[in-house]
């Protein structure tokens, strides 16, 4: 097809143009005044495990799985984790304690994902502040429409730098059409209380409007402390004409959160699964550190660890978190008469720390700790834009991605005079005796991207293909001397990402479908949390890594049910490993090395069954065989070949079932997770388990000028189930046969919420 060719080659040249364009601006320069999602916000109900016409595996989740099956506030990640290939792990019911947080996709880790809301990138949602914010800082869960999960192969346009392997993509809810204020409040175990107001303005010949505020407070399960977050949410749509539209959305975000221990399994066999931080126990804090420095023995309640065990590192005093972030996102749609322009400007503004009470550093000769803190601040400022029109049967689409940020890290250490039971910034409040390291990175990211969709076959056959180039440079200076972190600059580049896929529609019920992906993933920090000389010895030889996804399946639907399948095989490459010679709460050197390839395969089965109306049964089941294809060298040679990747379970079974009658509303939900390995060379893991969730609900109706009156009841981990949830909090090591690794979080336990709805 030349004229495909033709069109697409065309496409590509414009939009590389654009992209070095841009590239030679400044971005905070060139954001718009007034910018755009690229599309209406979705507005789902339930689960979709299907998507006809896509050439790639996509399912979706909608605001009733989301808001009302679970536990209000809960992580939209959380509803995500009945999907099949999803693995997401918490140590929290809710799925927001941040240091706890995982998502897996299909043998890919967190930081190899995509996540987008709206269209703006939330970075890889990882702890350390470096290029996004976790989504539950980014929008309240109430005022989510629709997660849109693509494995192994997300958009071509998405702006990420890091999805190697799969995208989740967030889309915020319109105001509603009619005026009205919305309440719902959450009481339940451990303290639990959060309440959520929402007041939308209705329609307005064409603006309509929301604001709302959510406070939660829970004190955690185990140990000392509580978390806490107050947040607010703005969003403001004009729609005009035919299909024009801009949208403002703007979030606001503080949280404080008291840590939960790290485990190993050694500790929690030794000290069971509610062991934690000592707060308020100065005493055992002041005497793990005399002993950790040779002054007497390691306080009683340590004796029933091993004698070789690193005992002053088995707990700490305290440990805590503080965040507080600010998003906007300005967004318009055109219609610009036989093409539409999206366009969206963007801000990210984060200001954090984190906290550990060390024994490694004393405040003075009386007080054998300090608080060591990591200190955050990130602005970053983007924009994308993306052209669609259509010639003949093809649609056509170009667009860029370009984004700056500034981000600025430094580790410090605080004097303490003795017990203290609060939680708050040292760094505002304090000067500090000791700045171990600050680093300033620069990130320019620059995408641009041409796809060309073709329909055949009176829309039977659809094809599409097209490429992506990405850039992205990332500066490094050292504002500190320091001998545990670098300075310099990084590249990671590719001028031609290939991107293609079919999908064949078999009858009006059936599909079939085939795609190919390649994607390499920006360097982040990683490089530069070396010595100087391992990085400049490091720098010349290392290549972004790289994964190619090859994915096929077959999906129907029919009045009664929805069922896919789908098989997958990625050959990820130049995978990067940082080791570090000392335990997580010192600061030392570490080296960054290329240590092989990782070749994932496996399928997907996804069946819903609707016999009947109000009636659910999902039903999801995944195998998925990750192995790393090389040994690698650190201090000798860690036989990693022919091993499976750590953190990712080889099965996963989900089963959740839903019934709607006579405003009663039932959901039980039950997870099944493998055996994961702890380590590269698979000398340690963690067992399988299955946790189960439920709820009860009832729908009142209208009460005494109240709408929509409801109450709900849910029980999460009903069966009370110990398990490490968590895994690699603390990174992973090469071999750990006798479970001393610190790096592991349990599950919370059973717990229970009541939750009251109302609108006027």
């Amino acid at each position: 097809m030349p004229f495909a060719r033709t069109a697409l080659a065309t496409a590509l040249a414009l939009s590389l143009y654009a992209g070095h364009a841009l590239a030679d601006e400044d971005i905070a320069a060139a954001t718009p005044a007034a910018t755009a999602d690229g599309r209406d916000a979705k507005q789902l109900d339930a689960i979709s495990v299907i998507a006809p016409g896509e050439t790639r595996q996509v399912q979706s989740i909608g605001v009733d799985e989301i808001t009302r099956q679970q536990t209000p506030g809960s992580s939209a990640l959380k509803a995500l984790d009945k999907l099949p290939g999803v693995q997401f792990q918490a140590a929290d019911p809710w799925g927001a304690y941040e240091w706890s947080t995982q998502i897996t996709l299909h043998g890919f880790d967190q930081s190899r994902l995509g996540f987008t809301l709206d269209g703006i990138p939330l970075g890889t949602m990882g702890y350390g502040v470096t290029n996004g914010l976790q989504v539950t800082r980014a929008i309240t869960s109430e005022n989510i429409a629709t997660v849109e999960l693509a494995q192994g192969a997300g958009a071509l346009g998405t702006a990420s730098n890091t999805n190697l392997g799969g995208t989740v993509q967030f889309y915020s809810a319109d105001p509603d059409m009619k005026p009205g204020v919305r309440f719902n409040q959450v009481i339940g175990s451990d303290s639990t209380q959060r309440t959520f107001v929402r007041a939308d303005t209705g329609d307005h010949g064409g603006f309509s409007m929301y604001v709302s505020f959510a406070h939660a407070d829970t004190d955690k399960w185990k140990g000392y402390g509580d978390q806490k977050s107050n947040q607010a949410n703005l969003k403001a749509v004009y729609q005009w004409g035919d299909g024009n539209r801009i949208s403002l959305f703007a979030d606001g975000s503080k949280r404080k959160e008291y840590d939960y221990m790290d485990l190993s399994l050694t500790s929690q066999r030794a000290l069971g699964w509610d062991w934690d931080y000592l707060q308020p126990d100065w005493n055992t804090a002041v005497g793990i550190a005399n002993a950790l420095n040779g002054n007497g023995a390691y306080p009683a309640v340590l004796n029933a660890l091993p004698a070789d065990y690193g005992k002053g590192d088995a707990t700490y005093y305290a440990g805590g978190g503080i965040r507080r972030d600010g998003l906007a996102g300005l967004s318009g749609s055109f219609n610009l008469g036989g093409a539409t322009l999206d366009a969206t400007g963007y801000y990210h503004g984060d200001r954090g720390e984190g906290q550990w009470a060390t024994p490694y550093q004393a405040s003075s000769p009386t007080v054998p700790l300090s608080m060591r803190t990591t200190d955050y601040g990130l602005d970053r400022d983007g924009l994308t834009s993306a052209l669609k029109f259509q010639l003949g049967n093809h649609d056509l689409e170009v667009g860029v991605w370009g984004e700056n940020a500034n981000n600025r890290q430094e580790r410090n250490f605080f004097t303490l005079d003795g017990q203290y039971t609060s939680l708050y910034t040292f760094y505002n409040d304090q000067t500090p005796f000791l700045r171990a390291f600050l680093q300033h990175y620069e990130t320019k990211t620059r995408m641009a991207y041409a796809e060309d969709t073709i329909h055949l076959l009176d829309d039977q056959l659809t094809v599409n293909f097209g490429a992506k180039s990405l850039r992205v440079t990332t500066d490094a200076t050292s504002l500190v001397p320091t001998t545990a972190f670098a300075q310099g600059s990084m590249k990671a580049s590719k001028g031609f990402l290939p991107q293609a896929g079919a999908d064949y529609r078999i009858d009006a019920n059936q599909d079939v479908y085939v795609s190919y992906a390649k994607n390499i993933a920006a360097y982040g920090i990683t490089p530069f949390s070396t010595s100087q000389a391992s990085f400049d010895a490091a720098k010349s030889r290392l290549k972004p890594e790289e994964s190619q996804t090859w994915q096929a399946g077959y999906r129907a639907h029919g009045e009664t049910f929805e069922a896919s399948v789908g098989v997958f095989y990625t050959r990820f490459e130049n995978r990067l490993l940082v080791t570090t010679p000392c335990p997580a709460v010192v600061t030392c050197a570490s080296s960054l090395n290329n240590v092989g390839d990782v070749k994932s395969r496996g399928a997907d089965l996804a069946f819903i069954w609707k016999p009947v109306r109000g009636f659910s049964w999902l039903n999801s089941f995944s195998y998925n065989r990750s192995q790393y294809q090389d040994d690698y060298q650190n201090a000798g040679t860690v036989h990693t070949a022919d091993k499976e990747v750590v953190g990712v379970p080889k099965t996963m079974f989900s089963s959740s079932l839903n019934y709607e009658v006579d405003g009663w509303r039932a959901n039980l939900e039950g997870k099944y997770t493998g055996r994961r390995y702890i380590t590269y060379t698979n000398d340690s893991s963690v067992p399988s388990y299955w946790v189960v969730d439920a709820g009860l609900a009832y729908d009142f109706g209208d009460m005494s000028g109240f709408k929509g009156v409801s109450i709900g009841f849910n029980v999460t981990n009903l069966f009370d189930k110990r398990y490490f949830a968590s895994t690699g909090t603390n990174g992973y090591v090469a071999s750990d046969p006798l479970g001393y690794n610190q790096t592991l979080m349990a599950g919370a336990p059973r717990q229970y919420f009541v939750n009251l709805n109302a609108k006027f």
